[in-house]
């Protein structure tokens, strides 16, 4: 979706102030506010501008949908955005995994930049990093086809999945790997693309948690689980994961994409 066919569907998304994805930031069981829906759609236009101005058919796109600020992380979930050029004009969707609300499952989405953004964020803000060109060549055909985008999901789905197992899988964590076979396309499975990672240097975000945190998280949320941490880390409450904030910071480092960008607001 560009900034063009944004402002045209921009009338019809104030008639249907309901959203129509629960699987998300949060699962609040009532429509949108209309204030909701201009500041979603106010960012996936800039957004949108930005992009088209660009090089890039292919960035990664950062939004803020938890509050992590007390983890020291600024962006909760990340997706892939590309322009699609097969139709009569390009138009950018975005390809990500959500968790469906209360359930321990997760599946594929593919949007556009306004779907994307109304999904109830925390901050009305977002960054992207441009991929590299060679990367954006391989990544490209495999975003546009559901079999191979596919290959490397698992849809028992927890929130802290542990990077370096294959018993769950969280949203960024599939678009990490998924990166990954299309950086290396020899790879075989999730075992081949996690042994990539860790051969390449990325290092996921540990996370400090008390175990009264863990408990009433695992009690309490069908799409939290740590049985899938070494021992020794889960008991002393370091819980290692994949996040946008390790995702950004670890790219520029290998090559594989420009260091990570604010999308700009306009002031109205």
């Amino acid at each position: 979706m560009n900034a063009a066919t944004i402002r045209a569907t921009f009338a019809l998304l104030l008639v249907f102030t309901a959203s129509a994805a629960r699987a998300g930031s949060t699962c609040e069981d009532k429509p949108l506010s209309l204030q909701q829906i201009e500041r979603g759609m106010a960012l996936a236009e800039a957004a949108a501008r930005q992009l088209d101005a660009g090089a890039a058919d292919v960035v990664l796109l950062a939004r803020a949908g938890q509050d992590l600020g007390k983890y020291g992380l600024q962006w909760s979930h990340l997706g892939f955005a590309y322009r699609d050029r097969r139709g009569p004009q390009p138009v950018w969707r975005v390809l990500h995994k959500l968790n469906h609300c209360g359930t321990a499952r997760g599946d594929l989405f593919r949007q556009g930049l306004g779907e994307f953004f109304l999904d109830r964020p925390q901050r009305y803000e977002a960054a992207y990093a441009a991929l590299s060109p060679a990367l954006q060549r391989s990544l490209l055909p495999l975003l546009q086809d559901d079999a191979r985008v596919a290959a490397l999901h698992e849809p028992r789905y927890s929130m802290v999945a542990y990077p370096w197992s294959r018993q769950y899988q969280q949203s960024n964590q599939w678009a990490l790997e998924t990166l990954a076979a299309a950086s290396r396309p020899g790879l075989r499975g999730r075992a081949d693309a996690q042994a990539w990672l860790q051969a390449q240097g990325y290092r996921p975000t540990v996370l400090k948690l008390s175990p009264f945190t863990r408990l009433g998280a695992r009690v309490g949320m069908a799409h939290v689980a740590f049985d899938d941490h070494p021992d020794t880390q889960r008991f002393a409450g370091r819980i290692a994961t994949v996040t946008v904030d390790s995702v950004f910071a670890w790219l520029p480092q290998t090559g594989l994409a420009q260091r990570a960008e604010s999308v700009q607001q306009q002031n109205h």
